[in-house]
């Protein structure tokens, strides 16, 4: 009789779920990589570096104490109605000659800053608080490389945290399928509420880590300073298509990941490094892109003997 091999169990994937225990778990939170180089992080150790030691309050806390924790959760001063921001909208997208969107658009990326701001009343998920910030970091940052590179849909955002760039992609995009992939449970919440609040359509939002057992089909995965290269090849292994590819949106320093990564070679091949800026800013971006070669093999399972048991 012919041995009947064993079929390997795959994750299934249930829109929408809850994270289960494992995926709320702090080791399997996601977070953004801290090994990556930040400008933002150096700038600030130099200003600590060169302050003026007398500057330095002296604490009167007992040895031991633990240590407030100022600063952590900056909240906006003013959050603008929906015609003024789209207005203030319209004016910094034309001095940084951003013409990637419809007005209606604009209209909904308003909507969104207004939602992403009432939600920083309560929770932490952004260090920009101002208009202009959101608008040129986040909306003009998550949407300027489709200038000159077009991802093919189904598209995850993996580590997409409060929407990045994910959210801007389906308001660009709103007929094609996106996914938001997203660990902590507080972000899969708001992302929710901005679906649900502004009528996306055709936006799923994974609430979990995305890793090897993710198998839902995708044609792009992409990226915004979530892990490095290397990692992301790994967890995104099983549901990347062949000839599917990762977009990775970086900082100017890289190059070290790019590195790291050559390790992977037999399964994914860089194909473009483009290096360009936020237009009419000094910010520097990579968009580093890899297609899939092939997919890695199962692994050996031994045939099943109906003669046993």
């Amino acid at each position: 009789m012919t041995a009947t091999p064993k079929v390997r169990k795959v994750f299934e994937l249930s829109f929408d779920s809850e994270p289960n225990r494992r995926d709320t778990e702090p080791g399997n939170m996601a977070h953004k990589n801290k090994s990556n180089y930040s400008a933002y992080k150096e700038r600030q150790n130099k200003r600590a570096s060169t302050a003026p030691t007398s500057a330095t309050p002296i604490s009167t806390a007992p040895a031991g104490a633990a240590k407030p924790l100022l600063g952590k959760h900056k909240k906006p001063q003013e959050i603008y109605s929906l015609e003024e921001a789209n207005d203030r909208l319209y004016d910094v997208f034309k001095n940084h000659d951003f013409n990637l969107v419809t007005h209606e658009q604009r209209r909904q990326l308003a909507h969104f800053y207004r939602l992403l701001m009432q939600n920083q009343k309560d929770e932490n998920f952004t260090r920009l608080l101002t208009l202009k910030d959101i608008a040129i970091k986040h909306f003009i940052d998550s949407l300027v490389f489709l200038d000159f590179y077009q991802p093919q849909f189904p598209l995850l955002d993996m580590g997409t945290g409060p929407g990045f760039p994910g959210l801007p992609l389906k308001i660009k995009f709103p007929k094609e399928k996106i996914l938001l992939g997203e660990g902590v449970q507080k972000r899969v919440n708001f992302l929710k509420k901005v679906r649900e609040d502004m009528h996306l359509e055709n936006l799923e939002i994974i609430g979990r880590n995305i890793d090897a057992e993710f198998v839902y089909p995708v044609k792009s995965v992409i990226t915004r300073a979530v892990e490095d290269i290397g990692n992301t090849m790994q967890n995104t292994i099983n549901c990347l298509v062949d000839g599917g590819h990762l977009i990775f949106m970086k900082g100017p320093n890289v190059d070290p990941e790019l590195k790291l990564a050559e390790a992977h070679k037999e399964f994914y091949s860089l194909e473009h490094d483009f290096k360009y800026t936020i237009p009419k800013t000094p910010h520097e971006r990579r968009l580093i892109v890899y297609k899939k070669i092939k997919s890695p093999p199962l692994d050996p399972i031994d045939p099943i003997d109906p003669m046993e048991d």
